[in-house]
């Protein structure tokens, strides 16, 4: 799936020239990756990773999946809002992996919020 997503226009009439259409996971890199402290690495199966300090605080497979770990509390209550689902590796689990669809751009901004708790928490743990 090779989605690809407008970027919104410049403020105030300014020229749109030059205005690039991005994918999902072109967004998310962008958004993501500008985030202090925030390194972005491509993993070995071709996942772009986003890592603060030594801790992954999650990945993407191109423009349709995200892959995040979150604790018990966390993971339980993003799975009753229906934010994330199993991963599919680990089917089973009721902690830890988790996984998103992105499928809309309303999947690309749940996906960012969803690193942003990760985010906060490795920069919690780092101060």
């Amino acid at each position: 799936m090779n989605e690809t997503h407008t970027t919104p226009s410049p403020p105030n009439g300014a020229s749109s020239a030059g205005t690039a259409t991005l994918t999902a996971s072109e967004q998310i890199v962008a958004e993501v990756g500008a985030w202090p402290g925030v390194e972005v690495d491509t993993g070995e199966l071709g996942e772009v990773a986003f890592v603060v300090g030594r801790r992954e605080i999650g990945h993407v497979h191109g423009d349709s999946a995200a892959h995040f770990s979150f604790p018990r509390r966390v993971w339980s209550e993003l799975r009753a809002d229906g934010r994330i689902e199993h991963h599919p590796v680990f089917p089973d689990a009721t902690q830890g992996p988790a996984a998103r669809r992105i499928a809309s751009d309303a999947d690309v901004r749940d996906v960012i919020e969803l690193f942003r708790i990760n985010y906060g928490r490795a920069t919690a743990a780092r101060a």
